[in-house]
């Protein structure tokens, strides 16, 4: 699925009840983040931190939701599992888990080929995470294999850079950045708008080209 592209208004039923996903959503931010089969070693670590981490998705207005290629009642008992295994999840389990069993869904969320939906091993590739903003639109998209777990930092990190660029559509997130550290100032800005902009200031950087194309502020 295309980074612009607008999630289908799927009905699925989940642990917490049958949703409609636009209405489930409304205007928040949302992540959706799916996975082969319920008991599986990497992915119950993936459930559980996200599960432990729940206030910071809730402190940047961010919905979670899990997909999964099994049944309800097989993922009802996974959470149990989940929740003995991280001991530090508080109360009832924060968010649901989509039931897939068909893999229909995840034909139509572009997460497997339509050829490949009943066939065990290339199944084991619904291993994405999508980041969906407020309009239903897919912001980011990450695709990992089943050998390796996800990074909430990373995915936490990612969120703060989406969510402060569309506060602020002058600027970008270098490499490496985390809140509160320099961002750069987008090429089409033109220099005497910046103190306007940055009052507290803006760094720019020589470059042998000659070229001042990085320029870069803390003051936002």
């Amino acid at each position: 699925m295309r980074l612009g592209a607008t999630i289908p208004n799927f009905s699925a039923n989940t642990t917490q009840g049958e949703i409609k996903f636009h209405q489930w959503q409304g205007d928040s931010w949302c992540i959706l983040f799916s996975h082969p089969a319920d008991f599986t070693p990497v992915c119950t670590t993936e459930l559980g931190r996200i599960a432990v981490h729940d206030h910071e998705f809730k402190k940047r207005g961010v919905k979670v939701i899990a997909h999964s290629c099994d049944k309800l009642k097989s993922h009802s008992d996974w959470v149990k599992d989940i929740k003995s295994y991280c001991l530090d999840i508080r109360g009832d389990f924060p968010y649901p888990i989509i039931a897939d069993e068909t893999r229909e869904l995840a034909v139509r969320l572009d997460m497997i080929d339509e050829d490949n939906k009943d066939n065990e091993a290339e199944a084991m590739t619904v291993r994405a995470l999508y980041i969906i903003g407020p309009d239903h639109k897919l912001r980011l998209s990450m695709l990992y294999p089943a050998s390796t777990g996800r990074n909430v930092d990373e995915i936490l990190r990612v969120i703060d850079s989406l969510q402060l660029t569309d506060r602020l559509k002058v600027i970008a997130t270098p490499a490496n950045w985390t809140p509160g550290t320099k961002v750069m100032i987008l090429p089409h800005v033109k220099d005497e708008d910046l103190p306007k902009l940055f009052p507290k200031g803006v760094d720019k950087v020589s470059m042998p080209s000659g070229i001042t194309y990085v320029r870069t502020t803390t003051d936002y």
